[in-house]
């Protein structure tokens, strides 16, 4: 008996705890999904910009090469090192003048002198005033016409790869802002000097280069570092900007904002808007600044789903035919 009793215990219980989180599950459901902010129309700056990925170019690189076979002999400068067109880089000595002053290194520091004054040194000279941004060799290594002794560039640059579909938005002076992915807190200001004529295919994507000019190269520049450009298309200064959340557009394709109305319910205010940059927008006419615009956001609740258990309360009937149905005739039939 006692067993029977328990066992209805535990029956009660748990059709109780399904009641009451069937009923949370309805009370949450009924719960507000939307969130309303209010936000305030105020006066600043907004731009346009094409993005682009690039990389620090040499604007002009000359790779330096010895005028004859030989022995490395003294390295003047590192990379780094910025030279003027015509400075001494680096000795070299002739294969003949190395052979010799090999022998005469057999013989004694005398002898060696003596050849080392008489058969002169081979100076390798800068072509061009820049930066070296190579060193290829070490002194002693023996190299011929192939070799790349230094690499230098005159200037340092950025070259961005943009996209066929906004090439036509490129222009000459346009301004632009670089910030490397080594150095992300130090945006470069620069301006487009030059638009290559010729695409490159990359996977059925078209891209020209365009040439870009930092307006001071930062000490951290180095060559084929990325990039990542905003091409500055358009900016306006002290304009009226809204966050682009509260625009909404209206049945007949104009754009519209709510506003608190006189009853303090929302009320629509359809507007013109000018300038947009994924995150603002400039408001041409419609809304002043200081006035104040409702940014409704609807939030995701998720949806309970209703238990399948037959002890919860609304839970799903059992079938008016099979068992139940015998149930009653067998009643009746009594």
């Amino acid at each position: 008996m006692k067993k029977k009793w328990f066992i209805i215990l535990g029956v009660l219980l748990v059709a109780g705890g399904g009641v009451y989180y069937a009923l949370q599950g309805r009370s949450h459901h009924g719960r507000s999904q939307t969130n309303i902010q209010t936000v305030e129309a105020k006066l600043g700056s907004i731009q346009e910009t094409v993005e682009a990925t690039g990389e620090v170019l040499p604007l002009n690189r000359v790779e330096i090469k010895p005028p004859i076979a030989g022995r490395i002999e003294r390295l003047i400068v590192d990379e780094g090192d910025r030279v003027r067109a015509g400075q001494i880089l680096a000795w070299m000595s002739s294969t003949d003048r190395a052979s010799i002053l090999d022998a005469a290194r057999a013989k004694g520091p005398d002898e060696e002198k003596k050849w080392q004054d008489a058969y002169k040194p081979t100076p390798i000279i800068a072509p061009l005033s820049g930066v070296i941004i190579l060193r290829n060799v070490v002194v002693g290594q023996t190299v011929d016409a192939t070799t790349v002794i230094y690499a230098m560039s005159d200037k340092l640059i950025v070259k961005a790869d943009v996209d066929e579909t906004d090439i036509g938005r490129i222009r000459m002076g346009m301004e632009a802002v670089i910030t490397l992915d080594s150095y992300p807190d130090k945006p470069i200001n620069g301006t487009v000097f030059q638009v290559l004529y010729e695409g490159v295919n990359t996977s059925n994507v078209i891209t020209y280069g365009v040439k870009i000019e930092p307006k001071d190269v930062p000490p951290f520049f180095r060559s084929q570092m990325t990039a990542n450009i905003s091409l500055i298309a358009n900016k306006k200064e002290n304009v009226v900007l809204l966050p682009e959340a509260a625009i909404q557009p209206t049945q007949t394709g104009e754009r519209q904002v709510m506003v608190p109305g006189p009853d303090g319910k929302p009320a629509s205010r359809v507007i013109q808007v000018g300038l947009e940059n994924g995150d603002q927008a400039e408001i041409t006419s419609g809304i002043t600044e200081g006035d104040k615009v409702l940014v409704i956001r609807k939030r995701y609740a998720p949806q309970q789903a209703a238990s399948n258990s037959p002890l919860v309360m609304g839970g799903p009937k059992p079938s008016s035919q099979g068992g139940g149905g015998n149930r009653s005739g067998g009643g009746g039939g009594r």
